[in-house]
């Protein structure tokens, strides 16, 4: 971390520092780990957090040319940003009432249940020739899906004029290994993709998210789909540090053997010491439930101290002796990943992440993306 001048002017405002040639890194990483399949790259709620306006042509650039988001109105948002070149795929699915988004735009739902495919079917003369869907496969994981009986029905009934190109499965288990439920959901999608060969012939199959594409060959099919690994976090242990979060001391001030710090009195000086009060909390995506975090300053460690209230943390800086108001201490960066700040609220990374902010100064770092795109 750079030094900082406490003397000269500084900002009263944290810092996010968002590296986008790390993402760009982790893609090309993970799309190295599925040489068989085409990588795509899912960027839904507002790229994890991190801002789809920069991350997505970051990884257009990069080479990946199917993204993924959750709902119509992120998919528009989406193509905005990208263009007419890459295709767009709604995990979400297909509703009556924006189709005008679809058409506009050109998503391509993924299809959940009958009741969408009928209603797709019947939005069919609003809609652009050619519009593709995909149709989610339940193998498991009991969220959305055509499940067995749904798939019987889609067997008898046809898909009509809408034309399928893509079938998804999500895994529920991926980030553990020897799950049991990782082969038995691989064995239902492969399975149940089999049935849909007449009614949706060609189509490619997608399985992996970056749990997946890390179980290995077996799983990757067509088309991944990674999300999480991009912006730095497990189970891609492998990923690069996407975030940097720092933010300036706004005051340091002694207390006394015995006296409490922050709501509720929740912690009270074992010795004198020296408490400094940082500008971000759980408004801007901190949790109130981090208990044992730290934060670090010159490379060392200092225990975050009370609770943590809307717009400060409290910080232990006795033994810190060049600690004074200006100078940026880290809470996210290389001493402290997302996952490990998630670990001290009982969470996990992608909570984290989706969580930060608006009221960061956000900066993004990335080569010359002229050079990038050549």
């Amino acid at each position: 971390m750079a030094d900082s001048d406490p003397e000269a002017p500084w900002s009263q405002t944290a810092r996010l520092t968002i590296d986008l040639d790390a993402i760009a890194r982790n893609w090309r990483a993970l799309a190295a780990r599925a040489p068989g399949a085409e990588t795509g790259a899912v960027v839904k709620a507002d790229a994890y957090g991190l801002g789809m306006a920069r991350v997505a042509p970051a990884l257009a650039r990069a080479g990946a040319r199917s993204f993924f988001v959750a709902n119509a109105r992120e998919g528009a948002a989406l193509r905005r940003i990208l263009g007419p070149g890459p295709d767009i795929w709604i995990f979400n699915g297909f509703t009556p009432a924006e189709r005008e988004l679809f058409a506009k735009a050109r998503l391509f739902p993924v299809l959940c249940s009958l009741r969408q495919l009928r209603e797709f079917r019947a939005a069919l003369p609003d809609l652009p020739e050619g519009l593709e869907v995909g149709l989610h496969i339940e193998t498991g994981i009991n969220r959305q899906g055509f499940g067995m009986h749904e798939l019987d029905a889609l067997r008898a009934e046809g898909m009509g004029e809408a034309r399928a190109t893509l079938l998804l499965s999500h895994l529920a288990c991926a980030d553990e290994p020897e799950h049991g439920m990782n082969l038995r959901q691989r064995g239902a999608f492969a399975g149940r993709s089999a049935l849909l060969a007449a009614a949706a012939p060609g189509a490619r199959m997608s399985l992996a998210a970056t749990g997946g594409i890390l179980l290995g060959e077996k799983f990757h099919f067509d088309l991944t789909r990674p999300g999480i690994g991009l912006y730095g976090g497990l189970p891609f242990g492998q990923a690069e540090p996407v975030v940097r979060l720092e933010a300036p001391i706004l005051q340091v001030r002694r207390i006394l053997r015995g006296e409490s710090v922050g709501y509720g009195a929740s912690w009270t000086a074992p010795r004198d010491s020296m408490i400094g009060v940082l500008p971000a909390g759980y408004a801007d995506g901190l949790p109130r439930a981090l208990r044992g975090a730290k934060v670090w300053l010159d490379g060392r460690p200092a225990p975050l101290v009370g609770r943590v209230s809307m717009d400060m943390l409290t910080v232990d800086l006795t033994d810190h002796p060049r600690a004074a108001p200006g100078r940026m201490v880290e809470i996210l960066g290389p001493n402290q990943s997302v996952d490990q700040l998630a670990a001290a609220a009982g969470t996990i990374g992608y909570e984290i992440l989706t969580s930060l902010g608006a009221r960061y100064e956000r900066r993004y770092t990335e080569a010359d993306p002229h050079e990038a795109a050549g």
